[in-house]
């Protein structure tokens, strides 16, 4: 993430650098089942920033491939993800308490064990938690496309954000972005084509065909029938 400094003035001491972040945090009623959630999956699921580099065969029991998600929401994808391919670790972020009491009910009520969580800017857990080259996939779908110029700054794509991600993956581990806004696809497509050590796998070097794996969201539906498009992209570690 890219960061502010303030001007300092002569003879003034430097302010400190301030974060950008990408997210806003919102406050939200909890439903009798996200506070179930949140009072019993978290003991059980809930993974804390401050624990630092983890060892995620020990956290999950076993070696599996592993797929990272920044900001899932209320859950759905995350769920439905994970039901589906068992062998399969997820590794979920999201900041608003809601959406992480309604994953982790989820969770529970699906008797779901592939599902790890943390609730905190994923940036952070990114570079103080996630081991260099361990991850098989990294999923970043619908993101903040902060629609006014001047708040473009805010936006979790930038180059900074590519270069950590690659970090992160294996080589071969692929970044998948999806957005219903096509200004932004455009945008992240800009960035990704211009970090180093990606390779796009859209035949054209554009956008590619919605991936099976990645689920239709009751959102995304309504928007197909409004004529709204959807964008994903895909690009893999190639060193």
């Amino acid at each position: 993430m890219s960061e502010v400094v303030e001007p300092v003035e002569d003879g003034a001491a430097e302010r400190p650098h301030r974060a950008i972040k990408s997210f806003v945090m919102r406050s939200g009623r909890m439903t009798e089942g996200q506070q179930r959630g949140l009072d019993q999956g978290w003991p059980q699921f809930g993974l804390q920033l401050e624990d630092g580099l983890r060892d995620f065969d020990q956290v999950f029991g076993r070696s599996a491939p592993r797929t990272f998600e920044i900001g899932f929401g209320m859950g759905h994808a995350t769920l439905e993800m994970a039901a589906a391919a068992p062998e399969h670790d997820f590794i979920g972020v999201e900041v608003h308490k809601p959406g992480v009491g309604a994953l982790l009910n989820g969770a529970l009520t699906q008797n779901l064990s592939n599902i790890r969580v943390y609730s905190c800017d994923a940036l952070e857990v990114l570079r103080d938690c996630v081991a260099d080259a361990s991850l098989d996939r990294l999923l970043l779908f619908f993101p903040d496309p902060w629609h006014k110029a001047r708040h473009h700054k805010r936006r979790i794509v930038q180059l900074s954000f590519a270069e950590l991600v690659r970090s992160k993956l294996k080589v071969g581990g692929v970044l998948h972005m999806a957005t219903d806004w096509q200004p932004y696809a455009e945008y992240m497509l800009e960035v990704l084509s211009a970090a180093p050590g990606y390779h796009n796998l859209s035949a054209d070097s554009t956008y590619v065909e919605r991936p099976s794996e990645r689920p239709i969201t009751k959102f995304e539906r309504r928007g197909e029938r409004l004529g709204h498009g959807v964008w994903d992209l895909k690009f893999q570690r190639i060193d």
